[in-house]
């Protein structure tokens, strides 16, 4: 059997989820919820939810935050790009995916469409999403050109939204071929900090419930999108699939899944979780970052006049800064920054060979008075061996409750799974 032929088996396989996992899944669809809610309120969610409003008048399914419906398309657009705009989603860090975004987003708008789903439906098809999505990034072993959580996630989230539509086992092909051939984003806007990365995180969650919606019209997709010459391990990554493929069932990768404790890159809160700690023993005056190349990639960017929310949440320096002072990350100082000189920050490249590796890292930190402490950081807080302490969890939730839009359904923080299942 193919590799492909064994991922599409998992996909519509009838699991029960390890009680683990089941509990995995529950605590992440409560994160990411909660994320999203959120991200209601952030810098160009208005526009972007004026933008989905126009492109259709059904009422299939709702918008996170707020009562009213939109297209099933339009709805996992919106709701993948609150999820991940303040850059506080989930994410698997060995596979450089977030995993639960698209996911989330395109199974909560085919579930509302149909009149809702049953636990036991929804948490197996989430869990089984994101593992291919987070499989996917295992799979490869090539830096990043096109962002992976884009184009993993589209593939993820069709799949799993076609388990949830009860799309038969001889048409996954289609899906996972159509799926493919519309997944696009590129680490480009990574590098320039635009708005344009959540943009590329809403455009997979729609293309999930379009491709899904177009198999069941009767059109077909290539049957070769994954192995293929022209597929995507030989354009979007390198990389072997069989090397997840492997593991399937075996191994439950939403179990691997990360959770953020700020609403900023995830390469950042290594450094971050060591400053929220020291900064409370004396007044710091230098922060030395030791890192793997992919951390400085991704936020080792130089601070800029006027930058943008989108450019900030991934500027170390500038967030070093704003933990220092504040003890912790609060997005909405990202609109309004005050002149912070970048001149207690360094960041170094240290010898990591694996080009999508997170950790270890270490944080050398100075005091006033001279002392100093050098801080080895083997797993970054939030990830499966550095869990949230429930104040911490409960510090997250709150934050995210604040920056919620008043009127948000109270389930979303309250009964997450009753609010992702019930539609109302």
């Amino acid at each position: 059997m193919s590799p492909t032929a064994a991922l599409l088996d998992f996909a519509v396989a009838p699991h029960v989820l390890p009680p683990q996992a089941r509990a995995d899944a529950e605590r992440l669809l409560a994160d990411t919820l909660a994320v999203g809610a959120a991200g209601a309120t952030a810098p160009g969610a208005e526009g972007v939810r004026k933008a989905a409003a126009g492109w259709g008048a059904s009422d299939e399914a709702r918008v996170i935050g707020f009562s009213r419906r939109v297209p099933a398309a339009s709805a996992a657009f919106v709701n993948a790009f609150q999820i991940h705009c303040l850059e506080w989603d989930a994410v698997h860090e060995p596979a450089v995916v977030h995993a639960l975004s698209v996911v989330t987003a395109g199974l909560l708008a085919a579930s509302d469409r149909r009149g809702g789903s049953v636990p036991d439906e929804a948490l197996p098809a989430l869990s089984i999403g994101v593992d291919i999505a987070s499989g996917l990034g295992l799979a490869a072993d090539s830096a990043l050109s096109f962002f992976r959580p884009a184009t993993a996630g589209c593939i993820g989230a069709a799949l799993a939204v076609a388990r949830l539509e009860g799309i038969a086992r001889d048409r996954l092909p289609d899906v996972l071929g159509l799926a493919y051939s519309f997944c696009a984003g590129t680490m480009q806007a990574h590098v320039e900090g635009s708005i344009a990365l959540p943009l590329q995180i809403a455009n997979a969650a729609r293309a999930a419930i379009t491709a899904v919606d177009l198999v069941k019209a009767g059109l077909t997709g290539p049957h070769d999108a994954l192995e293929g010459p022209f597929g995507y391990f030989a354009l979007f990554d390198r990389g072997y699939l069989g090397r997840y493929t492997d593991t399937l069932g075996r191994v439950w990768r939403i179990s691997e899944i990360s959770t953020k404790p700020y609403p900023s890159g995830r390469a950042s809160h290594g450094v971050l979780s060591t400053l929220a700690e020291l900064r409370k023993d004396g007044d710091i005056a230098h922060v030395e970052a030791h890192v793997p190349p992919l951390i400085a990639r991704l936020v080792g960017r130089p601070p800029q006049p006027g930058m943008t929310p989108a450019y900030a949440r991934l500027c170390l320096s500038l967030l070093t800064e704003l933990m220092i002072e504040d003890g912790r990350i609060d997005p909405r100082r990202f609109a309004d920054l005050p002149a912070i000189p970048p001149h207690r920050f360094r960041i170094l490249v240290d010898g990591n060979p694996d080009l999508n590796a997170l950790s270890p890292q270490r944080v050398i930190v100075t005091y006033a008075d001279g002392s100093r402490v050098d801080r080895v950081v083997p797993h970054t807080l939030g990830s499966p061996d550095a869990p949230f302490s429930p104040e911490q969890a409960a510090a997250k939730r709150d934050l995210a409750r604040e920056l919620a839009p008043p009127d948000a359904d109270p389930r979303i923080f309250d009964r997450p799974l009753d609010y992702f299942t019930d539609p109302q």
